[in-house]
């Protein structure tokens, strides 16, 4: 009677102990499925490598304007040379962002998942407070004459919508934004060193970036 009683204990421990897993199990999923709604996780890594290597061409071409010795790194900014390194600037951020949509489309297809959730939509929020802000007010010092302010202006912002945006997406946002306002911060203190800056932070860290995203969340993973 006692091994029977013994048994019976035994056995509605296991079923508890079953039952306290499932919850668990379920719980993690519930976890899981709000995670995802709430965070945009299908970002490009390809897409931050291209976008690189398009900032590191711009910055090339642009400092073929904006310098008049290379080798002594005399900055000469003229009204036409100043005008066709915006227009430059312009065009590299259009190829990027089309770039980035592009394959981030592309990958979201595949995983056969939506780019414009309310992940995407919290994401894109976030990212555009800091970067129209910023962009207003390079545009303010940029009529009046100001121009030092442009590189440092946007590192330091783009960086700052970054960190904004980051906790609805990969973490490693945040820290990428980190460094674009620690270049910007250098680049407001070496002012004639901006251009340079400005490739490292949106040429070379973008590269860096991309290729950590594409082989932590995409080279061989079914994410």
């Amino acid at each position: 009677m006692g091994r029977v009683k013994s048994n019976s204990i035994k056995m509605n421990n296991n079923i508890e102990m079953k039952n306290s897993e499932t919850y668990l199990s379920e719980l993690k999923e519930i976890r899981k499925m709000m995670e995802e709604s709430s965070r945009f996780l299908s970002l490009s890594g390809l897409s931050g490598v291209l976008v690189g290597i398009i900032a590191l061409v711009g910055a090339y071409i642009i400092g073929q304007f904006v310098y008049a010795d290379p080798a002594a790194k005399a900055v000469i900014v003229t009204h036409g040379s100043f005008t066709t390194a915006i227009i430059i600037a312009v065009v590299v951020l259009v190829l990027s962002l089309l770039t980035v949509i592009l394959l981030t489309y592309r990958r979201a297809k595949k995983a056969g998942k939506k780019i414009w959730n309310r992940g995407s939509k919290l994401m894109l929020l976030n990212l555009a407070i800091p970067l129209v802000t910023g962009g207003l007010l390079i545009i303010i010092f940029i009529r009046n004459d100001i121009v030092e302010i442009i590189a440092p202006g946007c590192l330091i912002f783009y960086g700052l919508a970054l960190i904004n945006a980051a906790k609805f997406t990969r973490q490693e946002i945040f820290w990428l934004g980190i460094l674009e306002v620690s270049l910007g911060l250098l680049a407001a203190l070496f002012s004639s060193l901006g251009l340079i800056f400005w490739a490292l932070g949106f040429g070379v860290l973008h590269i860096i970036y991309g290729i950590v995203m594409y082989f932590r969340y995409e080279y061989n993973t079914k994410e």
